[in-house]
C-alpha cells in the first residue's frame, strides 16, 4: 500500500506523516525538502529570489529525489506529500507571482517569462500526474486548519494557499485517484487513517506522537541561505 498526504503548507503534513508511520509502522519515503535542495543548486539564493526557470528546476530536482525514495522503499510507504505539490505551488505562482508572500510588490517583474512558465508547467504536469496516478494507491488530504507558519522559507499568503488546497482536490478528482479528507489533531487524524487502512497499530498513539516529536523537533529547520554558508 503506497499513501501519500496532501495539502498545503502549514497543514502539519511532515508531523502526521511521522506519526503515522511510528503508529502503523508502515516506513516513510524519505526524500530532501527544497530548502536541502537549493544550497547545492543556487547557493545563497532564497526560495522568494527564485526565477520561473530556477523554480521550474526546484521542481524537477524535487521530483527526481522523492521517485528514487518510491524505487529504493519499493513496497509500502507513507509519503509527506507528492510531485503533485510542487507541480500546485508552481500553477499558484502564475496568478500570485514567483514570490508569492502576500506583502510583495515586485511579481510584474517576471511578466515577460510568465507564458513560457505557463506553457512548460502544464507539460511537465502531464508527467507529474501521470506519475503520482501510476504510483499511489490512495491519497489522504489534510485540511488546512493550523495558522500559517512564519518559518521564513515558505509565502505568508492565505489566499496562495487556499488555491493549492482547492487545486490539489481539483487534480485528485481529474486524475481519479482515490482520497479523503482528514481533520481534527493529529492523534484523531492517524487513527483515522488506520482504521480507513484497517492498519493495526504496532505502538500506542501516544509513543507515536511521542517519538515522532522527537523527530520533527530534530529537523535541520534552517534558511536555505544559512544552509549555504555552512558549505563554505
Amino acid at each position: 500500500m503506497k499513501i501519500a498526504l496532501s495539502g498545503t503548507y502549514s497543514s502539519g503534513k511532515t508531523f502526521t506523516a511521522m506519526t503515522l508511520s511510528y503508529y502503523s509502522g508502515v516506513p516513510r519515503l524519505l526524500s530532501k525538502a527544497i530548502r536541502e535542495i537549493m544550497p547545492g543548486l543556487m547557493p545563497g539564493k532564497r526560495l522568494a529570489d527564485v526565477s520561473p526557470e530556477e523554480f521550474l528546476h526546484l521542481m524537477i530536482v524535487r521530483h527526481i529525489g522523492r521517485v528514487k525514495s518510491e524505487i529504493k522503499q519499493n513496497g509500502s510507504y507513507i509519503s509527506d506529500g507528492s510531485s503533485l505539490q510542487e507541480l500546485l505551488y508552481g500553477e499558484a505562482r502564475l496568478i500570485y507571482g514567483i514570490n508569492p508572500s502576500a506583502d510583495n510588490e515586485n511579481n510584474d517583474r517576471y511578466s515577460t517569462d510568465i507564458f513560457f512558465f505557463a506553457r512548460v508547467l502544464e507539460e511537465i504536469g502531464r508527467s507529474f500526474k501521470s506519475h503520482v496516478t501510476n504510483t499511489y494507491d490512495i491519497f489522504f488530504h489534510l485540511k488546512h486548519e493550523l495558522p500559517l507558519t512564519a518559518d521564513g522559507h515558505r509565502p505568508m499568503n492565505s489566499d496562495f494557499r487556499n488555491l493549492v488546497d482547492k487545486r490539489m482536490l481539483e487534480v485528485l478528482n481529474e486524475t481519479g485517484i482515490p482520497y479523503s479528507i482528514i481533520s481534527g489533531s493529529v492523534e484523531s487524524r492517524v487513527i483515522e487513517i488506520c482504521e480507513h487502512l484497517h492498519l493495526k497499530p504496532v505502538m500506542s498513539i501516544s509513543e507515536a506522537i511521542e517519538r515522532a516529536t522527537l523527530d520533527y523537533t530534530a529537523q535541520d529547520l534552517r534558511l536555505e541561505e544559512e544552509r549555504s554558508k555552512s558549505l563554505i
